[in-house]
């Protein structure tokens, strides 16, 4: 079982950045890779980043690549995203998410944990 908090969301002027932590509870936390997924008024829910358990290895939607880096530091059980270059398009409700299936998951059915979210709003 783990349990994610998301916190650091918050409004931000175009352009700005914002990093959102997740933080973990459970002592298996390093065998699980994390993804941040995020919810726009309106929308589906939609993958941004994920990290593979040891966070060498990473993905992200195109729609962030080269503004958002997704971090981890198992010793402190607790996932990262930093984000930068924000548009107001990135305004959404940002989720962590935990997955036990190996691999680098970006499909919402492939996590078996979520926190609640934090809302991060862009103004232009």
């Amino acid at each position: 079982q783990v349990q994610l908090v998301e916190s650091g969301g918050g409004l931000v002027q175009a352009g700005g950045s914002l990093t959102l932590s997740c933080a973990a509870s459970g002592r298996t936390f390093s065998s699980y890779g994390m993804g941040w997924f995020r919810q726009a008024p309106g929308k589906e829910r939609e993958f941004v980043a994920v990290s593979n358990w040891n966070g060498r290895s990473t993905y992200y939607a195109d729609s962030v690549k080269g503004r958002f880096t997704i971090s981890r530091d198992n010793d402190k059980n607790a996932v990262y995203l930093h984000m930068n270059s924000l548009k107001p398009e990135d305004t959404a409700v940002y989720y962590c998410a935990a997955a036990m299936a190996a691999g680098l998951r970006v499909r919402i059915n492939d996590y078996d944990y979520w926190g609640q979210g934090t809302q991060v709003t862009v103004s232009s």
